[in-house]
């Protein structure tokens, strides 16, 4: 057992693993005779209520510590990462991949490449399959670790294994049989190259991956994100608004067959396809309850008619007040027209929103998580910004005051000399942020 040798960081105060003497700085070896990969292998062996616990203490002695406790009690043993593991990085060499676009100079985690199943299952990551063995189809399986989200691209091997410049990508779409086999819940997503895997082939890829309905709940399709970082790289096309309205139209076209033969719409397109097309996002029905809102899909319909909802209820004030609202050029058609409906409200309440251009990684950028504090600071310097600052909370750092190019919101604050407030993603949230 010196694979995985699990230190433990802290002991839960009153806990099982307390009363047992265990430190912080012993390591766990195994439970109940079963060596631990990972946190699904602790939680699993550690729900019986009885478990042996092989500890190894700083010296080097090692404890067999056996416990009788409630079904699901935790042992309250705490560990450095809540994986209990390191992150598995990509082995591909995608034609597509955003972190190859990025510039030097940034935060070291964001040239991390993730495909790690265990993160697909706990952060909604996708993943692409080609890290996977067939013991780790067995864990996801057994664990009932699901949805998993795939990365697809295509469902012709041949096209998979070029997109992603790995000979085995094609063979990995055979896991997605083992998967559906095994009653694992799925969501896809094909990300989009002009002239590669779109026209016939993502007609393609939608025919066959329907065959996984309904384990498989959803496929998004989204842009490929080109960045002005792309020296040296594989030569990729930015998409026309002809060929967004394409590839709208075989969405919408696939939607009603498999509405009327499933019940549900399947297939959905990226939020960025309707702006590039020049149409309105689809009614709330379409999405099928949201499946795919970390994938830029469903995303604006939610925040309009969330904000209805909050404004039919929201009281009428006389407050004289002037807020400005800095977000992406994807999401500014619509927070105009909500600035627009809060002023009948507030006549005494102006909204200014910017539409952040994307300076940094390109024009053609126009989501706001992807917007950096430079260029925030560059474009609103001079401009009239109120009270204060309204910024979305994915243009952060997870769970910190940090931008993307790692300037903090207190530096923005200070360059523009106003204070700029985070608001979460819902329409209620937005209103209470320019209410104040």
């Amino acid at each position: 057992m010196k694979n995985h040798k699990h230190i433990i960081t802290g002991v839960m105060p009153g806990s099982i693993a307390e009363e047992m003497g265990i430190e912080p700085g012993d390591r766990l070896l195994a439970v109940n005779g079963h060596e631990i990969e990972d946190i699904f292998d602790y939680q699993f062996y550690s729900e019986d209520e009885q478990v042996v616990l092989l500890i190894e203490k700083e010296n080097g002695e090692q404890w067999e510590l056996e416990i009788e406790k409630d079904a699901d009690e935790d042992p309250g043993m705490e560990f450095g990462s809540g994986l209990m593991d390191e992150y598995r990085s990509c082995r591909n060499r995608c034609i597509f991949c955003f972190i190859d676009q990025m510039p030097a100079g940034m935060r070291d985690t964001l040239y991390f490449k993730d495909d790690d199943s265990r993160l697909s299952f706990l952060q909604g990551n996708y993943v692409t399959l080609t890290n996977m063995s067939d013991h780790d189809i067995d864990r996801i399986i057994r664990y009932r670790l699901e949805p998993i989200n795939i990365s697809f691209q295509a469902t012709s091997p041949e096209l998979r294994c070029r997109m992603l410049n790995n000979r085995f990508a094609g063979d990995a779409l055979k896991k997605v049989d083992r998967l559906f086999e095994g009653g694992i819940e799925m969501n896809g997503q094909i990300v989009l190259c002009r002239g590669i895997n779109d026209g016939e082939e993502l007609e393609r890829s939608i025919r066959d991956l329907s065959g996984y309905l309904p384990l498989l709940r959803s496929v998004s399709v989204v842009p490929v994100g080109l960045t002005r970082f792309r020296e040296g790289l594989h030569p990729l096309e930015p998409f026309t608004e002809e060929d967004a309205k394409h590839v709208l139209e075989t969405v919408h076209r696939w939607q009603k067959k498999f509405y009327q033969e499933y019940g549900v719409h399947f297939i959905h397109a990226g939020d960025e396809w309707y702006l590039l097309a020049g149409e309105e996002v689809p009614e709330e029905e379409r999405y099928d309850g949201y499946l795919q809102l970390e994938n830029g899909v469903g995303m604006l319909r939610l925040l309009i008619n969330e904000f209805r909802e909050a404004f039919d209820k929201a009281a009428g004030d006389v407050e004289e007040r002037t807020v400005s609202v800095a977000t992406g050029r994807l999401a500014g058609p619509y927070l105009k027209k909500i600035a627009e409906k809060l002023r009948e409200k507030y006549p005494r309440t102006k909204v200014c929103v910017y539409e952040i251009r994307n300076d940094f990684f390109g024009e053609s950028i126009t989501v706001s998580g992807l917007v950096t504090a430079q260029d925030i600071i560059a474009q609103l310097r001079g401009r009239e910004l109120g009270e204060r600052l309204l910024i979305p909370c994915n243009m952060l750092k997870a769970d910190e005051d940090i931008f993307l190019d790692d300037y903090t919101v207190k530096q923005v604050s200070d360059a523009l000399q106003v204070p700029v407030v985070i608001v979460k993603s819902s329409g209620q949230d937005l209103i209470d942020a320019v209410l104040g």
